[in-house]
């Protein structure tokens, strides 16, 4: 893996030129599916930054279903996967949080996946594991 420093002159945050920088490696197959990224000490060093920018950075690719960490293993590439459009009607409010235990369990999502929540017109919310849905306007 080539040392790529971050610019920390840019005006864009460390943490998301890290994050940029290993998923444009992951989307351009240096890292593929299955296979387990460099240690967190040695990505401190190709990018020269703290490990806490480090833990950050694969947080967000985490949160986007890119890879997965696996206690005594290390953090892999997950297969990329097609998510399914959910329609929404009109009136809809759409946020994202991270869900509760539960919520993690019925929805068997690893550590630092958010969920999409979905308060629909009449009240009623649908949660959604963000890495398998996308939520699409629906037809009126």
């Amino acid at each position: 893996m080539e040392h790529r420093p971050v610019d920390p002159t840019s005006d864009r945050p460390v943490v998301k030129q890290v994050a940029d920088d290993l998923r444009a490696r992951i989307r351009d197959g240096e890292f593929r599916p299955g296979q387990v990224l460099p240690a967190e000490y040695h990505l401190t060093e190709w990018f020269h930054v703290s490990r806490a920018t480090v833990r950050e950075a694969l947080t967000i690719l985490r949160g986007e279903g890119l890879i997965q960490t696996i206690p005594r293993v290390g953090t892999r590439v997950l297969p990329e996967r097609d998510k399914t459009a959910v329609p929404v009607a009109a009136g809809a409010e759409i946020s994202a949080r991270m869900p509760s235990e539960a919520e993690r369990r019925e929805h068997q999502l690893p550590l630092g996946v958010p969920v999409l929540v979905v308060t629909h017109p009449d009240g009623t919310e649908q949660t959604l594991p963000a890495d398998r849905f996308t939520v699409v306007a629906g037809d009126d």
